[in-house]
């Protein structure tokens, strides 16, 4: 499973901006989708997961209100809309996948594939 983020850009405090993760070769749609991120000099952390059984979603306490994480199974593609950025959501932004994601899911290791990151950068 190969996984392409964009969206990323510069912004201003209160913008609204979407992440789009496109999914391509062998996918599933029973796979889990999330989104981590890691601003510099930190590591990288959860932020939002939507699970492969139920398709519950789960944010990071940092985001909830905030960020909503969605997905289009017909184009094999999951988002995450951020609204009211702040510029402590600075930060390299980065999808990942799951094919057996449980209870680890705020764990980056439980995800098997990963996207390239893309950069969100929020002024004041």
């Amino acid at each position: 499973v190969q996984l392409q983020a964009s969206g990323g850009g510069l912004m201003q405090a209160g913008d609204s901006l979407r992440l789009s993760c496109a999914a391509s070769g062998r996918t599933s749609s029973t796979y889990s989708m999330g989104w981590f991120r890691q601003a510099p000099g930190k590591e990288r952390e959860f932020v939002a997961v939507r699970t492969r059984i139920g398709g519950n979603t789960l944010y990071a306490d940092s985001v909830k209100g905030r960020f909503t994480i969605s997905r289009d199974n017909a184009r094999m593609t999951w988002y995450l809309q951020m609204d009211n950025l702040k510029p402590e959501d600075t930060a390299v932004y980065y999808c990942a996948a799951s094919a057996t994601l449980g209870s680890s899911f705020r764990q980056a290791g439980a995800y098997d594939f990963w996207g390239q990151g893309t950069l969100v950068t929020v002024s004041s």
